[in-house]
C-alpha cells in the first residue's frame, strides 16, 4: 500500500493515459491497480473521468475470415439448395445457415430465381420460405423488384399485314 507521508509529484496527461490504457488491459479494478502501481486513486479517477468523456473512435472490425469461405448455396452434384450439403446442427427446416456476425452471404442469380420461384408457388408462405433460407422477407421483396426490372417486357416489333390477304 502507498505510504501516507510520501509526496506525490504531479504527472502529465501522457503518464495518466499510459496508466489508464494499462489498467484497461489488466484484470484489476481501479483500487487494486492504483495500489499495485503506487499511484493515487483519486488522481487516477479524475483522469479516468477525463478520458471517458473523450469521444471514442469506433471499434475496428476484422477484414479477414478465420475459416474458409462457406459452401456455395447450390452444389453442382446435388439438388440446388439441398439441406444435405449443410451441417445437421441447423435448426429444423433451415436450408442455408445464417451468416456470422458482420459477414454477408452471396446468392447467385440462379439461387435467387430458385428461391423466388418457390415463393411464388400457390399457397407458399413468403415468411416461411425466407426463414428456411435464413434471409429476411424484405430481401425476397427486393430480389423480386430487381429481377422484375431485368425481365420486364420491352418493345415488340409488330408487322401489320392486310387482313383480307390472310383469308
Amino acid at each position: 500500500m502507498v505510504e501516507k507521508n510520501v509526496v506525490w509529484a504531479r504527472q502529465g496527461e501522457a503518464f495518466w493515459r499510459t496508466h489508464h490504457d494499462a489498467w484497461k488491459r489488466s484484470e484489476l479494478n481501479q483500487r487494486q491497480y492504483c495500489a499495485a502501481q503506487g499511484i493515487p486513486l483519486k488522481a487516477f479517477g479524475n483522469w479516468r473521468a477525463i478520458f471517458k468523456a473523450e469521444p471514442q473512435p469506433p471499434e475496428r472490425k476484422l477484414l479477414y475470415r478465420r475459416r474458409g469461405l462457406s459452401p456455395p448455396v447450390s452444389h453442382p452434384l446435388s439438388h440446388p439448395l439441398s439441406p444435405g450439403t449443410y451441417p445437421s446442427s441447423l435448426p429444423e427446416g433451415l436450408i442455408v445457415p445464417r451468416p456470422r456476425e458482420g459477414h454477408r452471404r452471396r446468392f447467385s442469380e440462379a439461387d435467387k430465381h430458385w428461391i423466388l420461384e418457390e415463393a411464388t408457388q400457390p399457397g407458399a408462405s413468403v415468411a416461411a420460405i425466407a426463414r428456411r433460407y435464413g434471409i429476411d422477407r424484405r430481401v425476397l421483396r427486393r430480389w423480386k423488384q430487381e429481377l422484375a426490372v431485368v425481365t420486364a417486357p420491352g418493345f415488340v416489333t409488330v408487322q401489320i399485314t392486310d387482313a383480307e390477304a390472310l383469308s
